[in-house]
């Protein structure tokens, strides 16, 4: 890749300019008390914005939050994530109550060398995600505005041809920030030549969501883990029994065909654990794969399943892992994306956790970050850049 980045835009000299950038604060916030319940996203951006505090730049931070309808929207503010950065950097963040306008403005201007500004979120005003180009293209010339040079570390946004990630370089000198940068480094090594073996984990809801990276991936790794209530539609396939699990009919034909044309690469739980209820409390069991009962659902994979899915990744030397195993959320249904977390770390392999549930999981059932390879900020964008999607975000950054 041709792409400037951060260490260019420092060693040319930033201080006293205003250098916009685009992080993804796109953080999980506690639906009673608006309490921030996960802050990995705003970490991980930390060493862009330090290095640019500490050049003296008057640093813009925008970012999204949600999925508001283009209007403001109290539950989707940015505010409670100030107020979190500004404790992380150790220096209070100025907040702007509105994207581009008075009091972006206002804030901006006030700004002094080394300090930082945070601008409301941006899916506040339409223009951020319209896909009509006129109307993304003026309000990426109101964001513009508020920069001398801007830096993409968002990248799990780099995905989406919007405004700030698509738009904005195309009118201000641009480089990529410290995390879009590692990002795409590790995720190109899983596209050019992984040491092998390669095993890679997906989990999750949804085959449709996943069909594209498991078409792209079948003829380059040497083992395929299936879990979550995806596996379910592959088992149908195979022509069990799933009860009341979730089950994507429409996929099951599509799943049969992967199966018969992965060439044995695909591994697919033995036992599940099935419940009366998608409910923290329900009463479960663990039964084979061929006992499912026909009035329960499957929330989880069985202890047998992930010794299994362990004995492959414990030959691995690189692996890729994108969602959970079972609903990690309820502790009862925790224990398949626990094992596999763990014999992941267990495992002498350059390990990516590809950023989403997944990460999360992580982070909830307090296991050591530092013991993966790499935790992705992306889940999406992760999944496109091993599709071999154009990723909007990074061919704006290259231009």
């Amino acid at each position: 890749m041709s792409i400037r980045t951060l260490d260019d835009l420092l060693a040319e000299g930033v201080s006293g300019r205003r250098v916009l950038v685009r992080a993804d604060l796109n953080v999980p916030l506690d639906k009673q008390s608006g309490d921030i319940t996960d802050d990995g996203r705003i970490r991980a951006v930390l060493p862009t914005l330090g290095a640019l505090v500490e050049a003296g730049a008057k640093v813009v931070v925008c970012s999204h939050l949600g999925r508001p309808k283009g209007a403001p929207d109290p539950q989707f503010s940015l505010r409670p994530v100030a107020g979190r950065l500004g404790e992380l950097l150790g220096a209070p963040v100025h907040f702007a109550t509105d994207t581009v306008g008075d009091s972006a403005r206002s804030t901006v201007a006030a700004l002094a060398d080394g300090q930082v500004a945070l601008l409301e979120n941006l899916r506040f005003n339409a223009g951020e995600t319209s896909k009509d180009d006129a109307e993304r293209g003026a309000f990426a010339d109101q964001l513009a505005a508020f920069g001398d040079a801007y830096v993409d570390d968002a990248f799990g946004a780099v995905h989406r041809k919007h405004a700030s990630v698509y738009d904005v370089p195309a009118r201000l000198p641009h480089v990529a920030g410290r995390l879009v940068l590692r990002e795409v480094e590790v995720l190109s090594k899983l596209t050019s030549e992984p040491e092998r073996p390669y095993v890679v984990v997906l989990g999750g809801s949804k085959v449709s969501d996943k069909l594209a990276v498991i078409e792209a991936l079948l003829p380059t790794v040497d083992r395929l883990l299936i879990g979550g209530g995806m596996c379910f539609t592959f088992l149908k396939a195979q022509g069990l029994e799933v009860g009341t699990s979730l089950l994507e009919k429409d996929m099951v034909e599509t799943c049969r065909n992967l199966l018969e044309r992965s060439g044995g690469k695909i591994l697919l739980p033995v036992d599940v654990v099935v419940a009366d209820a998608f409910a923290p409390d329900a009463a479960h069991d663990t039964v084979r794969v061929d006992g499912i009962p026909s009035h329960r659902l499957g929330l989880d994979i069985g202890p047998e399943t992930v010794a299994g899915f362990a004995a492959a990744l414990s030959q691995a030397k690189t692996v890729f892992w994108n969602g959970p195993m079972g609903v990690f959320e309820m502790p009862a249904f925790a224990a398949g994306t626990r094992g596999i977390a763990e014999a992941i770390t267990k495992a002498d392999a350059f390990s990516v956790v590809g950023g989403g549930d997944s990460a999360a999981a992580v982070r909830a059932l307090g296991l050591d970050e530092s013991s993966f390879g790499h935790i992705s900020t992306g889940g999406g964008a992760s999944l496109e850049y091993l599709e071999g999607k154009t990723l909007p975000g990074i061919a704006a950054l290259e231009n």
